[in-house]
Formats: C-alpha cells, sequence, structure tokens
C-alpha cells in the first residue's frame, strides 16, 4: 500500500487545499490543482490533466461540463488514484479508479430541487453512501448510510480576496465512523474534489 492510502486509511481529517494560481485574478482558467494535507503537511497532491489549447477552451467555455481527469499522486509523484469525468449536460459523474486501473466506484449526481445531492457508488453500481447538502447548509456535505452520517465535506472560508476573485477553495474531510473501508475513504476524497468542481468552480455556471 502506498503511503498517500495508508494516511487516508488511518486519519480521521484530511484537507483538500486548491493552489492558487496568480493569473486567476486575471480571468485566466488554468488546470485545477490541490494539495492534500493532514495537520497542515502535504502528503499527496491532486492535479487536472491536460496541457493543450483544446483543454485551455474547454475549461474557459464548457466549465465543469467538460470531458476531463483528476490524478492524485503521492510525494514520490506516483499515480494512487484517477477520476474521469465523461462530458455530459446533466447529471455529473466522476468513474474513480486505483494507479493501477482497478475500478473503486463513482461518484453521481442526482435531481434535487431544494439541495445538492448525489450518490457515492462501489465498482459494480451498488449504492454506499447518500450525499445531500440542504439550503440552510450550502458548505457542508453529509456522506450517510442507514441515515447516519460517516463522514462529512466542508468548504472553509479561505478569505474575501480569494472567494470574490479565484476559484482557490479549501475544504475539510472528515470521517467519522471507523468501519468505512479504504476503497470508501478514497471515493470520499475525491468527491471532495467533485464537491469543489461541481459547485464552487465559478467557470462552471
Amino acid at each position: 500500500m502506498s503511503e498517500m492510502l495508508s494516511i487516508v486509511q488511518q486519519s480521521s481529517e484530511i484537507s483538500i487545499v486548491q493552489q492558487l494560481e496568480p493569473v486567476e485574478f486575471l480571468g485566466i482558467e488554468t488546470r485545477n490543482k490541490y494539495s492534500i494535507q493532514v495537520d497542515g503537511i502535504p502528503f499527496a497532491f491532486a492535479a487536472e490533466q491536460g496541457k493543450g489549447g483544446l483543454a485551455v477552451l474547454a475549461r474557459m467555455f464548457l466549465g465543469h461540463w467538460r470531458k476531463f481527469e483528476i490524478h492524485f499522486f503521492d510525494n514520490t509523484r506516483s499515480l494512487v488514484l484517477r477520476a474521469v469525468h465523461p462530458f455530459r449536460f446533466f447529471f455529473q459523474r466522476l468513474e474513480v479508479y486505483s494507479g493501477d486501473g482497478r475500478v473503486l466506484g463513482a461518484i453521481q449526481q442526482r435531481w434535487a430541487l431544494f439541495s445538492k445531492r448525489f450518490d457515492v457508488t462501489d465498482a459494480s453500481g451498488r449504492l454506499l453512501l447518500g450525499v445531500s447538502s440542504p439550503l440552510w447548509r450550502p458548505w457542508t456535505f453529509a456522506f450517510e448510510r442507514d441515515g447516519r452520517e460517516v463522514a462529512r465535506v466542508e468548504k472553509k472560508w479561505t478569505g474575501m480576496l480569494r472567494e470574490m476573485f479565484t476559484d482557490a477553495d479549501r475544504f475539510r474531510v472528515v470521517f467519522e465512523a471507523p468501519e468505512l473501508g479504504l476503497d470508501e475513504r478514497s471515493l470520499v476524497l475525491v468527491a471532495g474534489i467533485f464537491i469543489d468542481l461541481q459547485y464552487f468552480e465559478r467557470k462552471a455556471d
């Protein structure tokens, strides 16, 4: 097991910190990059793939509808997780794989009238966790199983300047149930990225 997955398995709280790109102040959209940390110490990072001109145009004009991949690396730059977002206009989906290509599951957006809602499923499509963020808690996403909260992703305030002029967000991932397996924890971690891209990235509007 990689050091990254070992930390994910053992930690009760992980931070996802989107890396600020100075050119975003000029309205230029760059690849999404994240530092993944425990107690402020980075142990992994995630980065959107695609550096060409077409990828830049897709980020500028298609937002979260675009097809893209997010790769998760440990501190040795070894690929640990891979998340694939197919092109679609409705009900966004992020398919998650291990570094060696094993299917872990998916994060699938669901229709909801007064809340943000999506499901976390396993490799066979079986529901693992239901996720919702009601109107009165728009920055908190509760991951539930059988009506009990087992994990949570919270968007944290990053300061007026960052919130107004950039997409540089910070998220807190909390694992509340010790029985969550490594694959489930990995899916919750990836869901933190999905939440940012789907609900808090202004270029997605």
